[in-house]
């Protein structure tokens, strides 16, 4: 008996990977115990959010018990939270931001969501470098979208903007590029970004529909050793920023995101009523309230990225002691080491066997590397040195 269409049966099929994991890491743990198992399978966000944010939340918690305290604000957020957030857009992306051009979502994944809803019709193509985050093709593939993915080039999975300017087709409608990207901790360099929106300006000439270059940035306030996530505002009028504060502010669980479009757009303000309309009709309404206003009191602090720094050094001392191919990722908190012996399904179970968890490339299309996510504690990335050593000498 179908109880679910055949759709969601496949989307199910392709996104389980990182399930898989997890349900594999709870048996272990409690059959290994949970001290000893190593698990690099989620991106959870550990680090504690900002100092501030409990002063913040002491004073929300006076708010909340006046009328209308926690109840419905207009679908594109809270004014003056939109307005905070835009002074911060503004300097990040090198572009005249006014509250005007944006929404408060969902977390990201409810602004792609709702942008997908707002722009895509079936058989609309969404393009975007492999490797890629997940959801992706579940998300577009809820409104007829289809993914197609053009391989990056390791080992530092740089854009291959050539192979990008051929995908593009009549179909064609959105090119999405996650910055800095999970799961290979890279970072598309102004360079790249500026050939994307040359590359798209030859497309767009002429088009009824333009190609959208949407940047996925929920991962921007974790960038290492200077590195810089550049704007992607100024570099096509048809450019979107979606980002959120689940990374920066550690507030997962608060799900609160932001979809910012170029000034520059033709047509601009009617798709930000599109975009408000779809992210009231899919069903998010509105932004979580306690969680705009968390932002908005927060919007220029940032967690440590120091602490996630120096577990990424630790990960990499471990990759090396084993012999692991890697590209020292320069964002996100991510490594995605080149699998020894070449596959990465088999790797991960002889990581499996040794109580690591990972997720095999294969769930980011692309095969042949694994992901990390160094989102645990220093001591835990240590003590897992000799455990990727014994397997890496198995894959061998």
């Amino acid at each position: 008996m179908d109880v679910v269409t055949p759709q969601i049966r496949r989307q199910m099929q392709d996104a389980s990977w990182i399930r898989r994991m997890f349900e594999a890491g709870i048996e272990l743990k409690q059959r290994a115990g949970a001290g000893n198992v190593f698990d690099f399978s989620l991106g959870n966000p550990d680090v504690p959010p900002p100092p501030a944010a409990a002063a913040v939340l002491r004073t929300l918690a006076d708010r909340a018990v006046r009328p209308l305290g926690l109840g419905y604000c207009p679908n594109a957020g809270l004014p003056s939270a939109r307005a905070a957030l835009a002074r911060k857009i503004a300097a990040e992306q090198q572009a005249p931001v006014e509250a005007r051009h944006l929404l408060l979502t969902c977390g990201a994944a409810g602004g792609l969501v709702t942008f997908f809803r707002a722009v895509l019709e079936a058989g609309d193509e969404v393009l975007c470098p492999a490797p890629y985050f997940v959801e992706y093709g579940a998300y577009a593939g809820h409104f007829g979208g289809v993914l197609r993915a053009v391989p990056a080039r390791p080992p530092d999975f740089a854009l291959d903007v050539e192979a990008l300017d051929r995908a593009i087709g009549p179909r064609t409608r959105v090119l999405i590029l996650n910055n800095p990207n999970n799961p290979a901790g890279c970072i598309y360099d102004a360079a790249a970004l500026e050939a994307v929106g040359q590359m798209l300006a030859r497309h767009n000439a002429g088009r009824e529909r333009p190609v959208f270059l949407v940047s996925d940035e929920p991962y921007r306030a974790l960038a290492y050793d200077g590195a810089v996530v550049p704007p992607v505002l100024p570099v096509s009028p048809f450019a979107v920023v979606i980002g959120s504060f689940s990374k920066s502010l550690s507030l997962a669980g608060e799900r609160v995101g932001y979809i910012a479009a170029s000034p520059a757009m033709p047509d601009g303000p009617l798709l930000l009523d599109a975009l408000t309309m779809t992210n009231r009709t899919l069903g998010f309404v509105n932004a979580p309230v306690v969680g705009q206003q968390l932002v908005e009191a927060l919007v220029d602090a940032s967690v440590d990225v120091g602490i996630y720094d120096r577990r990424r050094q630790a990960m990499a001392a471990a990759l090396r002691g084993a012999g692991i191919e890697f590209a020292l990722p320069r964002g996100a908190f991510y490594f995605f080491p080149r699998a020894p012996g070449g596959d990465d399904r088999r790797f991960v179970d002889l990581l499996l066997a040794e109580n690591v968890l990972a997720v095999p490339g294969r769930g980011f299309g692309f095969p042949g590397h694994f992901r990390l996510a160094f989102c645990v504690d220093e001591e835990v990335i240590a003590r897992s040195a000799p455990a990727f050593a014994r397997a890496a000498a198995k894959a061998r």
